[in-house]
């Protein structure tokens, strides 16, 4: 559905957009699995435990099924916790490999799919990131108008 605030998606915008939800459901369901399936040594496992890693990718939740450009832009500082954890555990439990692996797939393309969507929908959108050579020369001509 396309409006006049929203133009319709370029084909690149769509295959990034669905990287990024196969990334994110990915990690949705996986995180839960792996701490359910694989538990700790000492064979506890707590709901809390359970739900606990899910909290970081929850918050992006609404912006994500509201299709908002920049809710794809800063869930990539969370799936950056994902794909750090996922480095660890590769170099922390090798036995764990085939869940480890789905982590960076998951998180790897969940991350490319944001950024690059962002990029995309954001410019076709007319959304920019001004430079900060833009917003002094405005600033300075704002204070010299000033005076």
């Amino acid at each position: 559905m396309t409006t006049a605030d929203s133009p319709a998606k370029k084909p690149i915008t769509v295959k990034f957009q669905r990287a990024a939800l196969f990334g994110y459901v990915g990690l949705l369901v996986l995180i839960p699995l792996w701490m359910y399936f694989v538990p700790p040594l000492d064979g506890n496992t707590s709901w809390v435990s359970l739900f606990f890693p899910i909290i970081p990718l929850l918050l992006p939740l609404r912006g994500i099924i509201k299709d908002n450009t920049y809710t794809y832009a800063w869930a990539n500082f969370i799936v950056m916790l994902y794909f750090i954890h996922g480095l660890t555990m590769l170099w922390a439990a090798p036995d764990e490999l085939i869940w480890v692996l789905l982590e960076l797939v998951f998180a790897s393309s969940m991350f490319i799919g944001c950024t690059y969507y962002a990029r995309h929908r954001g410019q076709e959108q007319g959304l920019k990131i001004r430079k900060l050579k833009e917003e002094l020369a405005e600033e300075k001509a704002a204070n010299e108008h000033g005076k």
